[in-house]
């Protein structure tokens, strides 16, 4: 998901404004800084493009979840619902706040099973958190259904996917608060740094005060600022999100390549018997950072991503035996090991992970390959690269 393949002189710009005025924090030095406030002009890009009132831009993805999270209050021995398939920082948020990740199966969307979901709920669960892995939402209907329901907060992990859309809206708009990560991998990136947007007031309040050590940001002068209560550093500097500005004007074009790469891997594939796709949600549209296909069989589907990565074809990830983004890897989570002492809401509650049945994932993520789409292909390479995919796979199929 790498906009810095397409890194330039717009970027450059950008980051020379800030660096011509030496200020590279967001806050204060009104004066010096010439005008220049590139995390409020992210925030205010981000805002445009997504459709909501408010956006928070903080230090990471994973900082980005956890203000989330905080700012809806949050805490120890709340329940989070999250899927088996996401990356680590989705449930290192939930701990970081005291709070249970509870995992539960995905389907064939590769994100969290409304009907599991349903399951998992206790009295102790206050969030769901449906993961947009690899460029595609979850069924985000019946799981803010699910929330109403039990007046829950539906809170999107979205790192994944910005510039897909549901229902008309953009990913992280549909729910109460959706995430955003602008790393160094990522569709859109700012270095370092991650957002947050939310329609909902006290959230942006909250986040806004927490993300900077709970100081309210009341007036003009650091010094004299109140702390409504605790917070913590999750600030992003100008630098990084002086990149980000540049990067957000381009996201559009991004995906416009992303889209028209995957078309053409994707047409390669599709006639190959055996070969199955990602479903996507009704009314759902990828951002096309990734092209998600199943093999008839977890053997087959390991026999081909090796065969396809001694091919050349790069690029290629097999989640299942992935120590980052599926749990049958996460034993440090598993285990609970830790650093420093964790809460004991945390140590008594959290599922027993090494006895849990995700035979269902398991049945899709052992199944699944997913292809990166890269934005510096040339037209001629992307063909290169579908015709020996379709030609390896048949290989494998026949």
């Amino acid at each position: 998901m790498p906009g810095f393949e397409l890194f330039g002189e717009k970027e450059k710009q950008s980051v020379n404004e800030v660096l011509d005025t030496g200020v590279l924090m967001r806050y204060g030095f009104d004066g010096p800084r010439k005008g220049h406030w590139k995390a409020k002009e992210l925030e205010a890009a981000l805002c445009a493009r997504m459709q909501v009132a408010h956006a928070q831009v903080v230090s990471s993805g994973t900082a980005a979840l956890t203000v989330a999270l905080a700012s809806a209050g949050v805490g120890a021995g709340d329940e989070v619902i999250l899927p088996t398939f996401t990356f680590v920082a989705s449930f290192e948020s939930v701990l970081a706040l005291g709070a249970v990740p509870v995992l539960v199966d995905v389907d064939d969307t590769l994100t969290l099973k409304p009907s599991a979901v349903e399951k998992a709920i206790t009295p102790k669960t206050k969030v769901i958190m449906p993961v947009h892995m690899c460029g595609s939402m979850a069924d985000l209907k019946p799981l803010k259904a699910l929330c109403e329901k039990h007046n829950l907060i539906l809170l999107e992990d979205a790192c994944q996917a910005i510039g897909g859309s549901y229902q008309g809206k953009p990913l992280g708009s549909y729910g109460d608060l959706g995430c955003f990560s602008f790393d160094y991998v990522k569709t859109i990136t700012c270095g370092e740094g991650g957002a947050l947007i939310t329609n909902n007031a006290d959230y942006h309040r909250n986040a806004d005060y927490y993300s900077d050590h709970g100081h309210d940001h009341v007036g003009n002068n650091r010094g004299t600022e109140s702390h409504p209560f605790l917070g913590y550093n999750y600030r992003i500097s100008e630098l990084n999100a002086a990149v980000g500005c540049a990067q957000i004007q381009r996201l559009d074009d991004f995906l416009e390549i992303q889209e028209k790469h995957y078309r053409v891997l994707y047409d390669a594939l599709k006639g190959i018997e055996g070969i199955g796709f990602r479903r996507i949600p009704a009314g759902g549209i990828q951002n096309y950072s990734f092209l998600n296909f199943f093999l008839p069989t977890e053997a087959l589907a390991k026999k081909a991503h090796t065969a396809l990565g001694d091919g050349g074809v790069d690029a290629c990830f097999y989640w299942y035996d992935n120590n980052w983004h599926y749990y049958r890897k996460w034993e440090h989570l598993t285990n609970l090991t830790s650093l420093g002492k964790l809460p004991d809401e945390v140590k008594n509650n959290l599922p027993n992970y090494s006895k849990s049945d995700f035979s269902e994932s398991d049945h899709w993520i052992g199944r699944t390959i997913s292809y990166l789409i890269k934005l510096s292909w040339t037209e001629a390479e992307v063909k290169r690269r579908a015709n020996d995919m379709a030609q390896i796979l048949k290989s494998i199929l026949k």
